[in-house]
């Protein structure tokens, strides 16, 4: 195995300089985005950068109690050294509905090293076994700078003698920095069979990422590269979200480089013999069709994928974009054209749906010009998508630059994560119609 130098990590150095930088439509116009009177903000709980942990870059999970899960980037244990910041190695949370309001628990601090993890990016997604799962960018060896990264299971104790027992964890897998991936960065999601699949936005054979496969076998999990990324035309490069499965198996990601002029491409996998192969469906090129999807994917019910852009676009901050499979080719449209203030403020995550067909999402602002990001809701409108901000971040206690992917509750509340803001370390908040 290869070390790899302290440049190579794609830590929170490069996920900041990235920060500055249905459906098919076939004629869509854009106009000014309209405010809404009807909702109402609320901060559910404010991170401190302690045992609660601090800089939330993710979005949440919600069960069907309406308990929220979701993951720090730091904080947690300050015993647990944890290069290069040194402020913990990160958090697994839960928050659950009381009658005064919501309760607070870390369920696992991360202790970094060799056995664990530091530094979680993505969500944490609830397996079939009501169990939580995710990733972190570093911990588990030694031959990347800060560790390589692993995907971890979480189980809820069955026996607790005291309040707020820690959840206890498995390690999944541990990358070991080379062929097989390192530095995952986005979610997990599991097949109909149990098996896990993600991305790595470094390594494989060629370098700049890989997908790959997790199956379960007598209490282990092994590995399985399905794809590796070459970022070399017209392949993309460096996934930094994670994957999504229609009903066929077939795999969809997206690349933030890669593609036409390193733009970033939205891809697919489907099997083919005994391995897969990849068809491009849409490689970014700027403009008003937007570059750098970073966010992940969205497959609609008429199995159309959503997704959205980085920077550009009509307006400057990014794009929400559909592709829709038609006679066997995919039909890209700008469904909108995100107000933005500076370049390279747009979404990070993905966007939700909801009963209706409106559209669901955040953008990560740009703090130097003003912008702190804001929570949009895309309607129908005619032959165009309308706009609409349903919060726009101040950069004060109500939190700052939104990476979150957002979760409806039963009642059709709303949900997120802020990375910064509240008392400098990011909030958990709330949005009721």
């Amino acid at each position: 195995m290869t070390s790899h130098p302290e440049s190579d990590s794609i830590g929170i150095g490069v996920l900041a300089r990235f920060v500055g930088t249905v459906l098919l439509l076939s004629l869509v116009s854009f106009g000014s985005p309209s405010r809404s009177a009807a909702q109402t903000f609320k901060v559910i709980h404010t991170f401190t950068n302690g045992a609660d942990g601090g800089y939330p870059y993710a979005g949440l999970a919600i069960d069907g109690k309406g308990n929220l899960y979701g993951t720090a980037n730091q904080g947690g244990n300050w015993n647990a050294t944890c290069p290069p910041m040194n402020e913990g190695c990160g958090t697994v949370f839960q928050l659950t509905p009381s009658k005064s309001g919501w309760d607070f628990q870390t369920i696992y601090a991360f202790q970094g090293g060799l056995d664990d993890g530091q530094g979680p990016y993505g969500r944490v997604t609830i397996g079939p076994d009501g169990g939580l799962y995710g990733t972190t960018i570093d911990g588990g060896n030694a031959n990347c700078p800060s560790g390589c990264g692993m995907v971890f299971g979480l189980k809820e104790p069955t026996t607790c003698s005291t309040a707020g027992c820690p959840w206890k964890e498995n390690i999944l897998y541990a990358f070991q920095g080379d062929t097989d991936g390192f530095y995952p960065i986005g979610d997990v999601t599991f097949d109909p069979s149990g098996n896990i699949y993600g991305t790595t936005t470094q390594g494989g054979v060629d370098g700049p990422g890989t997908i790959y496969e997790l199956r379960p076998s007598n209490g282990k999990w092994t590995e399985n590269i399905l794809y590796n990324f070459t970022g070399q035309y017209p392949d993309g490069g460096n996934p930094y979200s994670g994957v999504i499965l229609d009903k066929a198996g077939n795999i969809y990601s997206t690349t933030l480089a890669g593609g036409i002029n390193d733009g970033g491409i939205v891809s697919e996998l489907t099997r083919s013999g005994s391995g897969w192969k990849e068809n491009i469906l849409y490689a970014f090129q700027g403009s008003n069709a937007g570059i750098f999807p970073i966010a992940g994917l969205l497959l609609t019910a008429s199995g159309a994928l959503v997704g959205g852009t980085e920077a550009d676009g009509a307006n400057d901050g990014g794009t929400v974009y559909s592709l829709t499979p038609s006679n066997g080719k995919w039909n890209f449209a700008v469904l909108n054209g995100l107000a933005g203030i500076g370049g390279g403020c747009g979404p990070w995550a993905s966007l939700i749906m909801d009963a209706a067909g409106s559209l669901y999402g955040t953008t990560q602002g740009y703090p130097p010009a003003g912008d702190y990001g804001y929570v949009f809701k895309l309607s129908r409108a005619g032959n165009s998508w309308k706009e609409t901000i349903l919060h726009r971040f101040s950069g004060g206690p109500d939190g700052s630059v939104p990476y979150s992917t957002l979760v409806f509750d039963s009642a059709g509340n709303l949900y997120g994560t802020t990375n910064l803001g509240g008392s400098g370390y990011g909030v958990v908040f709330e949005i009721t119609p």
